[in-house]
């Protein structure tokens, strides 16, 4: 397996506040693995996990080969001998009145791999401890020249994001600041660009005038595990409408970007987001599984949603009068990361087609898939039609090695390029377009475990009805 490194890449010293937390553990720690496996780090590099316990570097190298047994890849699978030599721990915490002991390890983190090293701090912690570290970068010279990576949710409200966003942006330049959106990371999300723009049988088709819905559907079978407490104060609205699927619906709504780098992209992103209009309550639709309450950590009485269904609108020349569905919660029938756009049934001698008619759709899961469904003459003597669908899966493109999303966005944060980043600006579209349903939200409707959540969701979608458990109720 690789173990030496890029050259093209500068010297580099990763900080991982929160190192011994869950979200390290799932995910930020082995994606870090799976860039040495493939040879993605700089040749020179040190992480440096932090944390309030006083954690020696062996019992933090024991924890991060701990970390990859269990969430993977397996330690023995890769470098690891030349991986856990780079690691290091730094206790006590961080803050702008206390560093503990990280500026000494930073010190000596930089000593080996040179003292100009490129520094990237990554916020793998509760987003109410956002502030304090921001402050404490500044306060102990950190941010100068710095990379720094927050994990969502940057902000629980509009009121809230606009104190972080005008602080982070008081310390750092906004080409300093890398907001995680792990949907934007997918590789299915990131084939929409060239799906369309790359390809004349789709961009020609991509308006209002061959377009009646679009569907972005994330329905989850798994329940909110562990994490019954953050969730509890957060819901399906603020966990995923206002982050993932905004993100995504901006995909696949932008105008052409003048090319695909990353200000263009990131231009036309914002662009479109700030199209959106705000959310009605008419539109919405919440829901709560039953037994959400009875889980620890969740106040008998909570109102919260584990379940939302939205119309959006984009007012936009290409999107006037197309309506944007957007769908997922918690403890659903099936589990799905799809986005699927439904064609006009075309004028002329066919005056019925079965089913859904024309519908091209993606799947965002793993390294993506195209689906096409098409109407065809049913094979035998008379002329009747039938659905024939046909599907492309993106990893059996030849030489294709698809990265995991955080291991994509840690990649990109490593070598600058910012295109998969959500920007201030778009953030503060997304959530004026979700504050008249936070002003206002309509109630929250009950569920049944294992079903599509709430039947008045049904309504929102329309004659179309929902492709996903649509004949379910």
């Amino acid at each position: 397996m690789p173990a030496n490194g890029s050259t093209d890449l500068p010297p580099t010293v990763f900080v991982l506040y929160g190192a011994t937390g869950d979200l390290a553990r799932r995910m930020v720690l082995p994606a870090f693995f799976q860039l040495a496996c493939r040879d993605l780090l700089p040749a020179e590099w040190r992480l440096v996990g932090n944390g309030r316990g006083d954690v020696s570097h062996e019992d933090f190298t024991g924890r991060v080969h701990d970390a990859l047994a269990e969430f993977g890849p397996h330690p023995d699978t890769g470098p690891w001998k030349e991986f856990s030599s780079r690691l290091r721990f730094a206790g006590g915490g961080f803050a702008s009145d206390d560093p503990g002991s990280l500026l000494d390890v930073l010190a000596e983190a930089r000593a080996d791999v040179g003292a100009d090293a490129q520094l990237v701090h990554y916020l793998a912690i509760p987003p109410t401890a956002f502030a304090g570290v921001t402050r404490g970068l500044a306060e102990h010279g950190l941010a100068e020249g710095s990379r720094v990576v927050y994990e969502k949710p940057y902000g629980t409200s509009p009121e809230s994001f606009r104190e972080l966003d005008e602080l982070v942006l008081s310390v750092l330049q906004e080409d300093q600041v890398f907001r995680i959106d792990h949907f934007l990371g997918k590789e299915g999300t990131q084939d929409l660009h060239v799906l369309r723009f790359a390809n004349g049988l789709f961009e020609h088709i991509w308006n209002n005038e061959h377009v009646r819905q679009v569907q972005i559907d994330v329905p989850e079978t798994l329940g909110v595990a562990q994490r019954a407490e953050f969730y509890d104060a957060t819901g399906a609205v603020l966990d995923m409408l206002v982050t993932h699927l905004f993100q995504v619906a901006a995909e696949v709504a932008m105008e052409p970007p003048a090319s695909l780098g990353s200000a263009d992209l990131q231009d036309a992103r914002e662009a479109v987001l700030a199209a959106f209009r705000p959310l009605s309550p008419e539109d919405v639709v919440l829901g709560q599984f039953d037994g959400y309450t009875d889980l620890h950590d969740v106040a008998e009485d909570s109102r919260t949603d584990t379940f939302v269904a939205a119309r959006l609108w984009i007012d936009t020349d290409r999107w006037h009068g197309v309506p944007f569905l957007l769908r997922t919660g918690k403890k659903l029938a099936a589990s799905e990361q799809r986005v699927s756009l439904f064609l006009h049934k075309p004028d002329g001698p066919v005056t019925e087609v079965p089913g859904y008619g024309n519908v091209v759709s993606l799947s965002l899961s793993g390294a993506g898939a195209l689906g096409l469904r098409l109407i065809a003459k049913e094979p035998g003597p008379d002329l009747s039609l039938a659905e024939a669908t046909t599907t492309l899966d993106l990893a059996d493109i030849p030489r294709g090695d698809p990265l995991p999303p955080y291991v994509s966005l840690i990649h990109d944060v490593i070598t600058g390029d910012r295109s998969l980043f959500t920007t201030s600006a778009g953030l503060s579209s997304a959530w004026s377009a979700v504050q008249p349903l936070l002003d206002d939200p309509p109630a929250v409707q009950p569920y049944e475990p294992g079903s599509w959540g709430p039947v008045a969701a049904n309504e929102l979608a329309g004659p179309c009805g929902w492709m996903l458990g649509q004949t379910e109720g």
